[in-house]
């Protein structure tokens, strides 16, 4: 679907132990195009390594259908819960070693970065990210049915093409 250099398609992850979210997200000229989100939830019955191998296997399984050209992934904010904290991380080593299995690159990005370039303030809440990911993607909803993981995720991707449109202006790679 994206080829040429004036298009692109991005594949947004906010990783989980238990829920994934995950967006996938084309530019053309500047236009943004929502083009399937949702989540990948694991078995919490299930120990940790099979959750991380249910992450793997479906990212693996988004890349291989879509075949985005580049993956963003939010990264691991400082927990209060060092133990939430090492899962999420995990989690986090799941998705970015799919898509590196996959050959795809991976752009990592803070959460306050995320919501700056979205909302324009680094402490947005997510109702105001949600919002402008509806807005941007062309969604009338105000809330739209998407999981907040999944919203998350396009925030994700949409901040990653945002910061690449704005390096190319700059003269960048």
């Amino acid at each position: 679907m994206a080829g040429s250099s004036g298009e692109r398609l991005v594949l947004g992850i906010d990783p989980g132990s238990r829920c994934t979210g995950f967006g996938l997200v084309h530019e053309r000229s500047g236009c943004l195009k929502l083009l399937k989100t949702g989540t990948i939830r694991t078995d919490p019955g299930a120990d940790l390594s099979h959750r991380l191998a249910s992450i793997f296997s479906g990212i693996c399984a988004l890349i291989l259908e879509y075949g985005p050209q580049e993956a963003a992934v939010e990264e691991v904010f400082t927990a209060k819960n060092s133990n939430s904290a090492l899962k999420l991380g995990q989690a986090r080593g799941a998705a970015m070693v799919a898509c590196a299995h996959n050959r795809i690159p991976v752009f990592s990005y803070e959460p306050t970065l995320v919501k700056k370039s979205l909302v324009g303030a680094g402490r947005a809440g997510k109702d105001q990210v949600a919002f402008m990911v509806a807005r941007l993607l062309g969604q009338r909803n105000a809330d739209p049915a998407w999981p907040r993981d999944a919203s998350d995720a396009l925030a994700v991707a949409i901040a990653h093409l945002n910061q690449r449109r704005a390096a190319m202006i700059g003269g960048y790679k």
